[in-house]
């Protein structure tokens, strides 16, 4: 019987010692909610603070498109309204590529086509309208093929390129077959040639630079390849070529080789392309080639196809003498050589060279009288540098097998991979631990995002714009076959982090807020502003930033703003005045956390005002 009544007395105290357990569990869980919520320890800050920011259910956010496409005149409140719609004549204006203050500069090396930006006191502090009847665009891959008229109402290149396959007008729509100066056969078909030779299928490939891209038919193609082309052009006398790329949901940028660098870091793309896009490579001591270079991953591949190759059977057809076409080739195929690129393939009109794995391997290495090596410092630093013909050297390698730098895994495995210049420690500040703890963290972000806004990833946003993109992690968080991102890295920006981006497998572009940025207007679907006005707070005017937000952002497109809840209270302000839809709501981690996210909306509206006369 004892024993019993001992077995009796465990059971019991066990029984006890379990609800007493669960008891305190239960107990620290509510009581840990209660004081993350704000209230558990009677914070007043916290409830004041969840006041101030209105951190409430987002009732009155609607990402949705309504409009019908019909033109609305006067959709702001009068009371609130801050800034005033510019003219209609600038509904495509490009403040840094303005083609009126492009012609008074100079000429030669195609300096006037270079960004020269307006100063403060000619800055717009006006809305850019969008062109009457303007409409959302198709949902991707439809845009890539079909453009509503309305919102880029210009038919010369469908007369100028009839023949060549760019693009046609078809009753309200602008479709693209696909077709190019150089692949009459279609976008695929070419590129189904540069693959036979390049390793575009198994994901080695997977940064590209299109130079001269026109409509971007070749970065359109290569989407649904898995490749993330950045293609540019200069703002031209072809109306909208560049403004059709963008319109179709295709990455690219106004640009060009001039005088100055390219706005990427070094040894950024596995692949850089021209397709017929009339730079002159040999001229200048092959400084255009050596620009090309110092952007191109080692062991990355340099296609060029049209004039000058194959010049002996096309030489009547491009209407240029025999002497002057082989003299162009003379000069690429010795600039090449010094480059240490080996020819790997020329085919019919399509060349294609491939940079060596390292400098050990390349013989200009031994004193070579004919090519400078660019002085020593940082190679990424080229924002608004001069444009110099001198070869960008690589890293050093302890083998002839080793890839300078490290090589990269084939996409998608590098996209969270840690980035070899990371790894090796080549970017100061920027520890394995660090870049780890970031991409978690934004993991949690976008997870966060998601819960306001559902339609971020479910093809209503083709391309995003990330303002101050870090290590990319965002973009990595936010990773989708149905958009991409650009990256933006400003160039204020404590650490410069675009080469990391780069080997992620992302593309991205060095900018400055403080000034326009090379794109048409409505050029985004959603853009992305972290820490950006406390980044630039007594560098420049936050209008200026918002109104330069607002001519990138398309009709209905949104912006999440992740600041500190101050900042963030201006920007509402302000927001309010440009047509914009805003809600403010707490950090995911609760009210307490001074930084808040700001989601807002930009209303449909278009031109066709007559009543402002500039």
């Amino acid at each position: 019987m004892a024993i019993k009544a001992n077995a009796s007395d465990s059971r019991t105290r066990s029984s006890v010692s379990i609800f007493i357990i669960i008891g305190m569990c239960c107990f620290f869980y509510i009581l840990g909610a209660w004081q993350k919520s704000g209230f558990g320890r009677g914070d007043s800050i916290a409830v004041e603070i969840t006041k101030q920011t209105d951190c409430t259910v987002l009732s009155n956010l609607n990402f949705e498109t309504h409009h019908s496409g019909t033109y609305a005149d006067d959709l702001s409140d009068s009371q609130v309204q801050t800034f005033e719609p510019c003219h209609d004549r600038f509904t495509d204006y490009t403040p840094c590529q303005d083609q009126s203050r492009a012609m008074t500069f100079p000429r030669e090396n195609m300096n006037y086509r270079e960004r020269h930006c307006p100063p403060d006191e000619e800055k717009l502090s006006c809305l850019i309208p969008a062109p009457r009847g303007y409409v959302a665009p198709f949902p991707w891959p439809k845009s890539r093929d079909y453009v509503p008229y309305a919102n880029v109402p210009y038919k010369s290149l469908t007369v100028e390129k009839a023949v060549q396959n760019w693009v046609q007008y078809e009753g309200n729509v602008f479709r693209f077959p696909g077709g190019g100066t150089q692949f009459p056969q279609g976008a695929d078909t070419y590129i189904n040639q540069l693959a036979s030779v390049i390793p575009i299928a198994n994901g080695t490939v997977r940064t590209a630079l299109d130079t001269g891209c026109g409509v971007a038919s070749w970065g359109a193609y290569l989407l649904k390849r898995n490749v993330l082309a950045m293609s540019f052009a200069p703002r031209d006398s072809h109306e909208a070529q560049v403004q059709f790329a963008l319109e179709r949901g295709v990455p690219a940028v106004i640009g060009v080789l001039g005088t100055i660098q390219l706005p990427y870091p070094s040894r950024a793309f596995d692949m850089a392309h021209c397709s017929r896009c009339l730079i002159p490579w040999g001229s200048n001591d092959g400084m255009y080639m050596m620009e090309v270079d110092r952007v191109l991953r080692p062991g990355g591949y340099w296609v060029l196809s049209g004039p000058p190759i194959n010049w002996k059977t096309n030489y009547q057809a491009w209407q240029r003498t025999k002497d002057d076409l082989e003299e162009e080739q003379r000069k690429i195929e010795e600039i090449a050589a010094l480059l240490c690129w080996d020819k790997v393939s020329e085919k019919g009109e399509i060349a294609i060279w491939r940079k060596r794995i390292n400098g050990d391997s390349c013989p200009r290495k031994q004193g070579n009288s004919h090519v400078s090596v660019c002085e020593s410092g940082d190679a990424d630093d080229v924002w608004y540098k001069p444009m110099k013909p001198c070869v960008t050297p690589l890293p050093e390698v302890n083998s002839p097998e080793e890839f300078a730098g490290g090589q990269l895994k084939p996409f998608p495995d590098r996209l969270n991979a840690v980035p070899p210049r990371i790894s090796s420690g080549d970017v100061p500040g920027a520890s394995v631990d660090a870049y780890q703890e970031d991409n978690r963290l934004w993991r949690k972000h976008v997870k966060a995002y998601k819960k306001v806004n559902k339609y971020l990833d479910n093809g209503r946003y083709r391309n995003i714009m990330d303002m101050n993109a870090g290590f990319g992690s965002f973009a990595a968080a936010i990773d989708s076959p149905k958009l991409w991102v650009m990256n933006v890295v400003p160039t204020v920006a404590e650490k410069s982090m675009l080469s990391v981006v780069y080997e992620r497998g992302l593309i991205g572009i060095y900018h400055d807020w403080c000034e326009a940025f090379s794109s048409y207007p409505r050029t985004y679907d959603l853009i992305h502003a972290n820490g950006v006005f406390s980044l630039y707070k007594n560098k420049c005017k936050m209008e200026d930033i918002l109104i330069e937000m607002d001519r990138l952002l398309r009709p209905e497109g949104a912006v999440i703003f992740r600041d500190e809840v101050d900042v963030l209270m201006k920007v509402k302000r302000m927001a309010s005045g440009m047509r914009w839809n805003t809600k403010m709501v707490d950090h995911e981690d609760g009210p307490l956390v001074p930084e808040k996210i700001l989601f807002a909306v930009k209303q449909y509206w278009a031109g066709g005002n007559k009543t402002k006369e500039e």
